[in-house]
């Protein structure tokens, strides 16, 4: 049995302040008018996504793999390339006690993300230097990730940029 807290004057007062709750779970807080069209791609047209986001620390890996997947999924040709730390999104053996396993839910988001991605016709590349920063090694990439030369990084950006790709660079230090 919980032991009940005797509040003073002050926490009852800011306790009262604002009624709880205000809303109840599947209220809506925002609105949902979209600004922007929905744009699809038009033939030809290409999305190459760089990301430079260490796995489930920030959400910069998770949302430069979900623009890419939707991207993907508008008719864009689609490719993603990690590297730095980026790299490590890639590996197939996270997991905790074993591969595959989760820590915390969500922990592997990234992995399954990529894998749909692959799944749905995207390519994706890691660089090697990245991978080796790291202590990772290249046969514990994903099935389809292409693994890269750490001089293809700048090469990719040119390759894609002169196909005419929509460029999204991510990055987190």
């Amino acid at each position: 049995m919980a032991v009940q807290q005797q509040l003073n004057d002050q926490e009852i007062a800011s306790l009262m302040e604002i009624p709880h709750p205000t809303k109840q779970v599947g209220d809506s807080i925002y609105g949902s008018t979209k600004v922007f069209p929905d744009y699809q791609a038009e033939n030809g047209e290409v999305y190459f996504g760089m990301v430079h986001g260490l796995t489930h620390e920030s959400s910069v890996s998770l949302v430069a793999v979900l623009l890419g997947l939707r991207s993907l999924r508008k008719g864009f040709e689609s490719a993603l390339y990690f590297f730095g730390i980026g790299a490590l999104n890639c590996l197939n053996t996270r997991g905790i006690p074993n591969v595959g396993d989760e820590a915390f839910p969500g922990m592997r988001n990234e992995n399954a993300q990529i894998e749909t991605f692959l799944e749905e016709g995207g390519k994706v590349f890691a660089c090697r230097l990245g991978l080796s920063l790291h202590g990772a090694r290249e046969e514990d990439l994903i099935e389809g990730v292409i693994p890269c030369h750490p001089l293809d990084m700048q090469d990719a950006m040119i390759h894609y940029s002169r196909k005419g790709a929509l460029i999204n660079t991510t990055w987190m230090f």
